[in-house]
């Protein structure tokens, strides 16, 4: 079992598990959907949701817009400018090295100021997205596929079309998706394959393919990654357009033997190869399952969804639809049963509470949580569960609600403006709109004293400056509730 990933107690009935749930259909269970398959919504959003049938309500989240309705955020590309500053600096030039580091750690600031940007994009996409399973799709996909932006060279503009990429196969052909992201600049130039040559090929995008991103440890062997670093030699990258480019007088075209298979391999045929490994669908599927359902699911729930994914040919789209409209998926088992990330933390805190807008804040509360967007910890990505909820991460979330809460930005939240000058009225509705009613007695009868003022039968007392600040502090504490922590 993976560090942090806790299974919930109860008992698992395979039988009914993924087919499809008929029971009751709630703003409660329409706010787990959203959580789970987004980001969290708003009340209103919520509501919404609940007045469709749970089937509707998947099929709107199922509907995938074009990935360039994403739009673009402003991004600097410096390949071109670091050229012209080598020639003009460089030894061809006025030779002066001090003025050469000058010109290029300036254009390196623009590429650090264009990631920033882009950051603030995403965070605002997931937010306002008409379409939040298809950004959640893309949140788990940069995880899974890791990327780190500038390092090695990976420039902002990789990034992006890296990110692209996954928004546009976030329902699509996992097959297919593994096979795009092999020949993706960003990916070849972190793992190392961009340079690898037949003779000396580089193992580590042959290792982590199938080590992290397909198999895991334990179906495949050392010689299975020397085969296919073989395989995958001449994949590169056109370091002047940032493209694909298959330098083919450094491929090896020898012979090969891979997962049992031999012949003159490239790196099409070790993809195919690995998704006819039935480990491959298994791997998939506990991926799914541990992002959507619930950590460390039962080994008999992987095999059944590893079949739905062999079955649909690694079609994600009706594997999604299965999954999100399954009794599993809306089991009491299931229900607040994944803690969340930095990212699902922070994006659903701004939903909750009806702000349109991600501000600047949010980047610094996520480098204190540790969660960056577009630059992972290492190649195995950010670490899952409740590796997120050290005592440390903690006061980083409640400073960060904190902020939030006082913040000017709480001016665009309607409902907040709408609840009652009651404590008993306040609480109800803080509890309800936040956290749809999951608090303990003991939390609900403090959260009520607090907005009462302690030695105040009713806030109607307050003056509406006391007021308004009384009422941000019990969204405050409202949102520091262990069940706010969890999806």
């Amino acid at each position: 079992m993976v560090s942090g990933l806790l299974r919930p107690a109860g008992h698992l009935d395979l039988t009914s598990a993924l087919a499809p749930y008929g029971g009751p259909w709630n703003e409660r269970q329409a706010a787990h959907l959203l959580r789970r398959a987004g980001f969290g919504a708003s009340p209103a959003m919520i509501r919404d949701a609940a007045a469709l049938s749970m089937n509707d309500a998947v099929t709107t989240l199922l509907r995938m817009p074009p990935a360039d309705q994403a739009g673009r955020p402003e991004i600097a590309d410096v390949r071109e400018a670091i050229v012209q500053a080598r020639m003009q600096y460089g030894k061809n030039g006025s030779n002066d090295p001090v003025a050469l580091k000058a010109a290029i750690q300036g254009l390196r600031r623009q590429e650090f100021r264009s990631i920033l940007g882009m950051q603030l994009w995403w965070l605002n996409r997931m937010l306002n997205t008409p379409a939040p399973l298809q950004e959640k799709m893309t949140f788990l996909l940069s995880g899974h596929f890791t990327t780190a932006a500038l390092q090695k060279g990976v420039t902002p503009e990789m990034v992006f079309n890296q990110n692209q990429l996954f928004r546009r196969y976030a329902l699509g052909n996992l097959h297919d998706l593994t096979l795009a992201v092999s020949r993706d600049p960003a990916m070849l130039i972190y793992l190392d394959n961009a340079r690898s040559a037949k003779q000396h090929p580089n193992e580590n995008y042959a290792r982590e393919l199938m080590e992290l991103f397909t198999l895991g440890i334990g179906n495949y062997s050392e010689e299975d990654v020397r085969q296919s670093a073989r395989a995958f030699t001449g994949w590169s990258v056109d370091y002047r357009s940032g493209q694909f480019l298959y330098r083919r007088f450094i491929h090896d075209n020898g012979s090969k033997m891979f997962l049992g298979q031999t012949g003159n391999f490239d790196g099409t045929d070790i993809v195919r190869i690995i998704y006819d490994q039935p480990a491959c669908a298994r791997q998939w599927a506990s991926t799914l399952l541990n992002s959507f359902v619930y950590n460390n699911p039962e080994p008999q729930l992987i095999d059944a969804l590893a079949a739905e994914l062999r079955r649909h040919r690694y079609e994600l789209a009706p594997v999604m639809s299965t999954l999100l409209r399954s009794n599993v998926f809306h089991s009491s088992r299931a229900y607040r049963s994944l803690v969340k990330s930095p990212v699902e933390f922070v994006v659903g805190s701004y939903a909750a509470l009806g702000l349109s807008t991600i501000d600047m804040r949010a980047l610094g509360a996520l480098r204190q949580m540790g969660q960056v967007l577009f630059y992972p910890p290492n190649v195995a990505g950010w670490p899952p569960g409740s590796n997120w909820v050290t005592s440390e991460m903690l006061i980083a979330r409640e400073n960060f609600l904190a902020g939030l809460v006082n913040s000017p930005l709480m001016r665009q939240s309607t409902w907040m403006g709408q609840i009652p000058m009651r404590a008993d009225g306040a609480t109800k509705m803080l509890v309800d709109e936040l956290l749809g009613g999951d608090a303990s007695a003991l939390s609900y009868a403090q959260l009520s004293q607090y907005l009462d003022g302690a030695s105040k039968a009713a806030l109607g007392g307050l003056s509406p400056e006391n007021y308004e600040t009384r009422v941000r502090g019990g969204a405050y504490l409202t949102m520091a509730m262990p069940a706010y922590q969890l999806a």
